[in-house]
């Protein structure tokens, strides 16, 4: 048996799932992960896909069993999971959704940087994501809906989770909001004197020359 490897790659995780349903050459697992919605659940990067294939076969988490041609297209060579490798689909299934980790999420790096905005252009542009989320929670909403009447929800629990994770970021953002409107959001006046005086309050001057001092 082929020595056990930590899998590195989503792409090659989406490959052996395709695989432990049945054989499949590579322009197959490629029609059959998008008509799963796999790079909608991970990033993929399908111009990688033959260089992943191959590799895993190196490393004996895939085996090739066959060779067809359909007309005149050129030779396909159809994969089959290998015992290795399904037990390596099987251990990182269980390190991803037993283990967090921490990730960086467009979003946060944006709220990282966010005194640079006047906090006004803030406050619009939250409200402009929060009607954009909350479009998509309802589209969400309606697309469960609708799935869960003919699809077993085993199969939609990643919908289900997008759903709660853009369910609470509305939520937080409606918090933060009523406190940027309200006037009560800690330290308003000094963001919003830096914007219109240009000039960096002295608690905020402080801050920066102790934060540095201590690096």
């Amino acid at each position: 048996m082929a020595k056990r490897r930590k899998v590195g790659n989503l792409l090659a995780l989406a490959v052996l799932s395709a695989l432990a349903q049945r054989p499949m050459h590579p322009y197959e697992i490629a029609t059959a992960l998008r008509a799963w919605g796999k790079d909608q659940d991970m990033e993929i990067k399908w111009g990688s896909l033959y260089t992943v294939v191959r590799n895993m076969d190196k490393h004996g988490m895939i085996a090739a069993v066959e060779s067809v041609r359909e007309g005149r297209r050129p030779e396909r060579t159809v994969y089959r999971i290998t015992d290795s490798g399904r037990a390596e689909l099987v251990d990182w299934a269980r390190e991803l959704v037993s283990t967090p980790m921490h990730e960086h999420p467009r979003f946060r790096a944006g709220l990282s940087v966010l005194a640079v905005l006047h906090p006004d252009e803030a406050a619009r542009l939250l409200r402009q994501r929060l009607d954009l989320l909350e479009d998509n929670i309802t589209a969400l909403r309606d697309a469960l809906a609708q799935h869960t009447q003919h699809i077993p929800r085993l199969f939609l629990v990643e919908s289900e989770y997008d759903l709660a994770i853009q369910e609470a970021e509305a939520a937080w953002i409606h918090s933060l909001l009523a406190e940027l409107t309200s006037g009560t959001y800690p330290g308003l006046d000094a963001w919003r004197a830096f914007h219109e005086t240009g000039e960096m309050p002295a608690e905020l001057t402080e801050l920066a020359e102790r934060t540095s001092s201590t690096e």
